[in-house]
């Protein structure tokens, strides 16, 4: 029997019991949890879920997370395709510290995607500086690099972008 995977986004009210809600349907319809983001934002529920299922479920499955809509929940479901990233290209994580303006996502994403670099997870958040309680902005990213890209040519490049927004960054 072959196996499907199915990307979930599902977005909803925030309020406990949502997580379990989404579980107990995967689980009854025998799929199997592989990866997810979840996070409370400003009142709401967001979140992303990768699941598998045999394929003569798949249907079932998705008719059964679709009566989750009973909870507030909206759902888009997706099939994907690969199943699978490739893990041979090289991966680094960015850190960006600075203050709070329009537009830093905008510099910084915009210097990956020249560079055909894929952002595999982007987390931010604004946050006020002790002491002088200005605004700052914090992103924290997972990055996958095409064999292409020469990671000191990308660092350069978000080091110069980064000095001209004033922003701190740090590579792991």
């Amino acid at each position: 029997m072959s196996k499907i995977s199915l990307i979930l986004t599902i977005l909803g009210h925030d309020k406990p019991g949502l997580v379990e809600a989404i579980a107990s349907v995967v689980a009854d319809e025998e799929a199997n949890w592989l990866e997810s983001r979840m996070a409370h934002l400003a009142g709401q529920f967001a979140g992303i879920l990768r699941v598998e299922v045999e394929r003569d479920g798949a249907e079932r499955l998705v008719t059964a997370l679709d009566g989750l809509d009973k909870l507030g929940l909206k759902l888009i479901i997706h099939t994907d395709p690969v199943a699978v990233s490739s893990q041979e290209e090289p991966t680094m994580r960015l850190d960006l510290v600075g203050q709070d303006r329009p537009g830093i996502v905008r510099e910084i994403s915009k210097v990956l995607a020249t560079h055909c670099v894929n952002v595999e997870r982007f987390q931010s958040e604004q946050s006020r500086a002790a002491g002088t309680g200005q605004a700052l902005f914090r992103a924290s990213a997972q990055l996958r690099l095409p064999p292409e890209t020469e990671e000191n040519d990308l660092r350069l490049a978000l080091e110069q972008v980064a000095a001209d927004m004033m922003v701190d960054l740090e590579f792991d």
